[in-house]
């Protein structure tokens, strides 16, 4: 096995970091900071018992999942389907919350430039609706 193989002596440059670093967040915010202000605002209305990483790295993780089940706009519902049918998504989304980051990640998808965010109360009855459905199913 040839020295470039190994994974662990990887190198790369400040520039490259810092780039990853812009496109992830260009990803996670593409309404810049104002839209990630005001999604912890609401993050840590609906979670008040946690700190803002402990809240966006779930929600991250499911705005994700949420972006590769949904292939175009028409398939929300599939989506959401598919999400609801994962009881937990390894340590990361409990099992009690899926329907809640399920329904932060719809509206996250459904922004526009006003990035105004549904209230905590309306993405509490929209996850609502989604056990809901769930246990219609």
């Amino acid at each position: 096995m040839a020295l470039g193989e190994f994974k662990f002596y990887l190198w790369r440059s400040k520039a490259d970091v810092q780039k990853e670093a812009q496109d992830y967040e260009a990803w996670a915010f593409p309404y810049g900071q104002k839209q990630r202000e005001r999604l912890v605002k609401l993050l840590l209305e609906l979670f008040p018992k946690e700190s803002e990483a402990t809240t966006l790295i779930p929600f991250l993780t499911a705005k994700e999942l949420f972006l590769n089940y949904r292939k175009s706009s028409d398939m929300t519902d599939d989506a959401v389907e598919k999400m609801l049918e994962m009881k937990k998504y390894k340590r990361v989304i409990r099992k009690k919350e899926m329907a809640m980051y399920t329904a932060l990640a719809v509206a996250d998808s459904q922004l526009t430039d006003a990035v105004e965010y549904p209230t905590a109360d309306e993405i509490r009855a929209m996850a609502k609706g989604f056990e809901v459905i769930k246990a219609n199913n």
